[in-house]
């Protein structure tokens, strides 16, 4: 394990078998997201982007939560309106910068994940919970609407349950989110890890080029109309077939062959 030194070590990182944990590290302030914290995570994915080892990255928490949205305390130390439009600004670019990371990110939730939190992992392109996680955009309840986390709650989750979410405020448990579309799976807390890797390891093993095209399609044809969006995806096959791997895995299936080993590079 690799640990990063810098601002008191605010966040830990693992790089395994092309799997890059970062982990936030402030478990006495169950990982709320510090103007310090945003800043080194951030640092962090930008190194990432190009990386060509990194194929994965999880994202993960320490302590008894995943993490608990912002810090409060330092918002309202500063409260001023361009301190504030200052941290929402970072806050955003960092929501950004997972999306558009070349690699696939995974949230790993054990814990409560509210507000920003909430947001975290539903900016994450995957997200496996334990049994034992739970979920809110709870601002509300003091006197905060979640508008920064609203954007990405609303993405993963069917419309009335997004708004029902955010104007409550209340904790819904990891099988509710799973079912309405905020993670993928739900195991126990004992079992959280190894399907992590396991999903981790079965993207790891895909081609990074496929896997990176592929992830920035994805995103780009949700937010344009039917028409547009099959114009992008007509472009990213044209693109695609003119790579080298691409024609040799569909020559290796066309003639039933062992299909390219990717994993390395």
């Amino acid at each position: 394990m690799t640990n990063i030194d810098t601002l008191d070590r605010l966040l830990l990182r693992a790089d395994k078998d092309g799997i890059t944990t970062l982990t936030l590290n402030r478990p006495d302030k169950f990982n709320a997201l510090s103007t310090g914290l945003m800043a080194v995570l951030q640092d962090e994915l930008d190194a990432i982007a190009t990386d060509s080892a990194v194929r994965v990255v999880v994202i993960a928490g320490n302590g008894k939560a995943f993490c608990a949205g912002h810090d409060l305390k330092e918002m309202l130390a500063s409260p001023d309106p361009a301190t504030i439009g200052q941290l929402f600004s970072q806050c955003s670019r960092l929501m950004l910068t997972i999306t558009r990371l070349p690699q696939p990110v995974i949230a790993r939730v054990h814990g409560i994940a509210t507000a920003a939190g909430c947001q975290l992992v539903a900016q994450c392109d995957l997200a496996i919970a334990a049994d034992t996680a739970t979920f809110a955009t709870s601002g509300i309840g003091v006197g905060l609407f979640c508008g920064t986390p609203s954007v990405a709650v609303t993405r993963n989750l069917p419309r009335k349950k997004a708004m029902e979410l955010l104007m409550t405020g209340e904790f819904i448990d990891a099988d509710s989110a799973c079912r309405f579309g905020l993670l993928n799976d739900v195991v126990p807390a004992d079992e959280l890890d190894n399907a992590i890797i396991r999903l981790a390891s079965r993207i790891a093993a895909k081609g990074p080029v496929f896997v990176s095209r592929g992830k920035q399609l994805f995103y780009t044809q949700l937010e344009h109309g039917l028409e547009a969006a099959y114009v992008q995806a007509t472009e990213c096959m044209v693109e695609n077939m003119q790579n080298a791997e691409t024609q040799a895995g569909l020559r290796a299936f066309i003639d039933k062959k062992p299909m390219p080993d990717w994993s390395d590079r």
